[in-house]
């Protein structure tokens, strides 16, 4: 198989995976109510606290980490869904390397993903966040790479299950510890030993801290932008490579 062959044929899994969300209006709209709920009723009752740390413009970057790290997971579920009906067995007997499959799920997923995490970023202007074109920039390219990584994860995990229920059930178990051990409510800066242990593993950590020094300046950041970088770059390279190693064992 030569690599424009392989090219076309993750091409074309993107393609699926953004053709299937656009039809979904549904899971679109729904998609979003979580994250809003969050943002507007957990920010303004933080905001009254009266802490200028807390609020709802601190807590904003974290909510687009939140919908990328669950439009990301919950894009990996179409792996089980084409399992259950068969469509995954043909994709993997076709003549298009199993490299490729994955490298277009990931991909598909991680556009997803960003576009659902664009969605709530329109809200900006409305709670005094300024964008212009660099800072726009940045943030889609962040925003892709923090949603590929994920979704890799996903993929892992996805890949080796059976059923829907089951990979719900496993993924449920490890979404809300990433989300709240991310940063994304609070600062992480004054937690106890342990517990920052935890943080600095969860790669969202990092992931909502770059969106955060992005939006809000340099005065909110936890870790060097080009240490979270960095991370994210890594654990997206390794947890690809594992999935594309669970691809080509799978049956």
């Amino acid at each position: 198989m030569n690599i424009n062959h392989n090219a076309k044929g993750a091409y074309v899994i993107w393609l699926r995976e953004l053709k299937r969300y656009w039809v979904d209006k549904p899971r679109i709209i729904s998609s979003l109510a979580q994250p809003l709920l969050f943002l507007f009723i957990l920010g303004t009752g933080l905001s009254r606290i009266g802490s200028s740390k807390l609020g709802i413009e601190f807590i904003f970057p974290g909510i687009i980490g939140m919908t990328l790290l669950f439009t990301s997971i919950f894009s990996a579920v179409s792996i089980v869904w084409d399992r259950e009906f068969g469509f995954l067995k043909e994709v993997l007997v076709a003549p298009v390397s199993r490299t490729a499959v994955a490298i277009g799920k990931a991909l598909g997923g991680a556009s997803v993903a960003m576009i659902q995490g664009t969605l709530i970023l329109l809200l900006a202007p409305f709670i005094g966040v300024v964008l212009n074109p660099i800072i726009l920039i940045k943030l889609w390219s962040f925003m892709f790479l923090i949603a590929f990584s994920i979704n890799s994860l996903g993929l892992i995990v996805a890949v080796r299950m059976k059923t829907m229920e089951g990979f719900q059930m496993v993924m449920n178990f490890f979404l809300f510890p990433m989300f709240l051990l991310s940063g994304a409510l609070f600062p992480i800066t004054s937690l106890p030993g342990w517990l920052s242990y935890l943080v600095r593993a969860n790669p969202l950590t990092y992931g909502v801290d770059l969106l955060r020094q992005t939006l809000l300046g340099p005065h909110v950041a936890v870790f060097s932008p080009y240490f979270d970088l960095g991370f994210l770059i890594c654990f997206a390279i390794i947890a690809i490579s594992v999935a594309v190693i669970m691809f080509r064992t799978t049956e």
